[in-house]
């Protein structure tokens, strides 16, 4: 099969011709163990995650690997016993698997899991034409979804279900959405679904982001660094760096949260967090909250969410050996919605 190849950790660095940092390999099928699905992939999300292992921020277990977590493809062996069947349509999620016995699992926090083993860091991912995953992790995919439509749900769409959860918000109370990339739009458009009443403010770098923004129905869109109109009951933080989440703090209504939507910070901003100035950005019970991971029950609720509210995400299409100049343009901020890699029909 053919499989785009992460063989070690590198620095993304340089113009589009210097970020190679995944090869082209043929690499054999995958033989499922017991209780695996064999899939035939048909696409896989691109995600700012893939940076964070290509960069060393959350390193992969083992070198050779494939990235890649966020899968839909199509069940061509089940074990003896599993409802699926072959031709099925499944997705495979950042979850992979989790022990399902210790006292998180039991608390339906399986995200928490010591356990917990993620899809294309910690096993082989998507970024190949099969992929093998426990028949207990992988989720069916809605008829209403395309295959396109439906790999950035599954990670993008869920964690941002996860988050926005975990703001607590109630319907009519602003929310704030820092950063507008994958993640933000789907947030966006599910906020607009949940809470009607909730004006939903967003902040960017980028004009062409925060064009696409108000396009979506964003109440107000501006730079990171602006005051928001009105303070905000919660905002989520998607970015993967440390400013934009001081910026926040100070847009934060006392007793707001904030919710970080990020696995990992880039390195090189890191001594920006020293500068929290604990009187305009944290005092009068401010919370931070972070998000670890996402739960089967975060996917699947988010996927018959998707469905019942319409929800679909923009989408650029590349052919799995575009992967390097999919994750170069995600690397430089060139973003709209969710990119995902075509591997077969």
């Amino acid at each position: 099969m053919r499989a785009m190849v992460l063989p070690g950790i590198v620095p993304l660095r340089g113009d589009a011709s210097e970020h190679v940092p995944l090869t082209l390999r043929e690499m054999p099928i995958p033989q499922p163990g017991p209780g695996d699905v064999l899939l035939r992939v048909l696409t896989c999300g691109v995600c700012h995650t893939e940076l964070d292992e290509i960069e060393g921020r959350t390193p992969p277990a083992f070198f050779p690997i494939i990235l890649g977590h966020q899968v839909v493809g199509v069940v061509e062996q089940a074990p003896p016993g599993s409802p699926l069947k072959e031709g099925d349509r499944v997705g495979v999620a950042w979850i992979f698997s989790a022990c399902g016995e210790c006292e998180a699992c039991r608390r339906g926090e399986e995200n928490l899991c010591p356990q917990f083993r993620a899809t294309g860091r910690d096993v082989h991912g998507g970024y190949a034409e099969y992929m093998v995953a426990p028949a207990d992790f992988v989720h069916p995919i809605p008829d209403g979804l395309s295959e396109l439509e439906a790999a950035p749900l599954l990670c993008a769409g869920a964690i941002g279900y996860r988050s926005l959860r975990l703001t607590n918000l109630q319907d009519g109370e602003p929310l704030g959405l820092t950063g507008f990339g994958a993640s933000g739009h789907l947030v966006l458009k599910m906020a607009r679904y949940l809470y009607p009443r909730s004006p939903i403010f967003v902040f960017s770098r980028n004009p062409q982001e925060r064009e696409f923004a108000r396009s979506l129905g964003a109440t107000w869109a501006g730079a990171i660094e602006e005051r928001s109109p009105q303070p905000l009951r919660a905002i989520i933080d998607t970015t993967p760096v440390w400013r934009p989440v001081l910026e926040a703090l100070k847009n934060l209504a006392p007793g707001g949260r904030l919710v970080m939507n990020a696995i990992r910070k880039e390195e090189h901003d890191k001594e920006t967090w020293l500068h929290l100035d604990y009187p305009s950005q944290l005092w009068l019970e401010k919370e931070i909250k972070s998000v670890a991971n996402v739960t089967r029950r975060d996917v699947r609720e988010f996927l018959e969410l998707a469905v019942a509210a319409g929800i679909r995400p923009e989408v650029q299409e590349y052919p799995l050996e575009a992967a390097n100049r999919a994750l170069w343009e995600l690397k430089q901020g060139r973003i709209r919605g969710a990119k995902v890699l075509r591997v077969s029909h």
